[in-house]
């Protein structure tokens, strides 16, 4: 039985109900009567008395150009509520932390930065430690607390921006079959059939997520005879290597070939030319998500368990208006 049940059966807030069980004043006598009544019959304990005042931030790797921006946004807001921060990192081997050194340390909630697996969540709700998942590759359970981005909205902005330029021959690099990543191609497709523009199969390529990978898809597009004008892209390191495959190839971005990203990331803007791109917030993803963590760690009771920040995109001088 956690605060916000309490709270629920009383008709009250949870901040009423913490008055009654802190002893302090702010509380009509029948209402706290009511409160203190419904704490004896259904043997409530405070659950934060052998838990730390820390969210532990997991990831699965601490390579990637976004755990910077994560952490420094979960440490903002968890300041302001004067909590903690431990970092872990989830591997792949034995050797590597796991939920069970989590559990061990009584953290007040976790936000991990990948799927956990069920055995893992379960081990996390058995000992009453909530959890979020932030910006999640796969699709949620039902009853999972995530926060992510509006990527399908993302990926047919992209699309419509090349559409309003006069690009009519686009072409999509997409990525694995990650559920952000199929969300991102769906908006480009939802753009180009809006616009009455056809989906040519062997224009929407896939492969890693990578500038490697955005390298070799580019190279099999522009080989083409009827090659694109322009390119989407799943995310900003597909596109440097479409950059790269430009060069390769005589072409020039953006007066022979436009380029849309995905993510925005501080390469987007080191890029030459600076790479248009849609803007995944996730300063705001990581705030959120880490409100929502807290709220849970606190008992309280949350409006919606999944929250999806709005993307945004952010236009620089890798796309223009194709040549005639």
């Amino acid at each position: 039985m956690r605060i916000a049940h309490i709270a629920a059966l009383a008709g009250v807030s949870v901040p009423t109900v913490s008055r009654v069980l802190n002893g302090r004043p702010g509380v009509s006598d029948g209402t706290r009567a009511r409160i203190e009544e419904l704490i004896s019959e259904h043997g409530y304990r405070k659950t934060s008395d052998n838990r730390q005042k820390f969210v532990e931030l997991i990831f699965r790797e601490l390579k990637s150009m976004w755990v910077g921006e994560i952490i420094r946004g979960v440490e903002e807001v968890a300041r302001r509520n004067r909590a903690g921060v431990i970092v872990s990192k989830f591997g792949l081997h034995d050797a590597d932390a796991s939920v069970d050194d989590t559990v061990g340390r009584r953290p007040l909630c976790v936000l991990s930065v990948f799927q956990l697996p069920e055995a893992e969540r379960e081990r996390l709700r058995a000992k009453g430690i909530p959890y979020v998942v932030f910006d999640p590759m796969d699709d949620v359970p039902d009853g999972v607390p995530y926060v992510g981005a509006t990527n399908f909205k993302g990926g047919r902005s992209a699309a419509r921006h090349l559409i309003a330029l006069g690009h009519r021959c686009i072409a999509l690099i997409g990525g694995p079959d990650h559920a952000f990543c199929l969300a991102r191609a769906a908006g480009y497709r939802s753009a180009m059939e809006a616009a009455g523009l056809p989906v040519d199969p062997d224009a929407t390529v896939r492969g890693p997520l990578t500038r490697e990978g955005g390298q070799a898809a580019a190279r099999a597009l522009l080989g083409r005879t009827d090659r694109p004008t322009a390119i989407v892209t799943a995310n900003d390191m597909q596109a440097l290597g479409v950059y790269q495959a430009a060069r390769e190839a005589g072409l020039r971005v953006p007066q022979d070939l436009g380029v849309v990203g995905f993510d925005d990331m501080p390469v987007a803007v080191w890029a030459d030319p600076p790479l248009t791109t849609v803007r995944q917030p996730l300063d705001e993803m990581a705030a959120s998500a880490t409100e929502l963590a807290l709220a849970l760690g606190r008992g309280e009771r949350v409006r919606q368990l999944g929250v999806e920040i709005a993307t945004e995109l952010v236009v620089r001088e890798s796309t223009a208006a194709p040549r005639s």
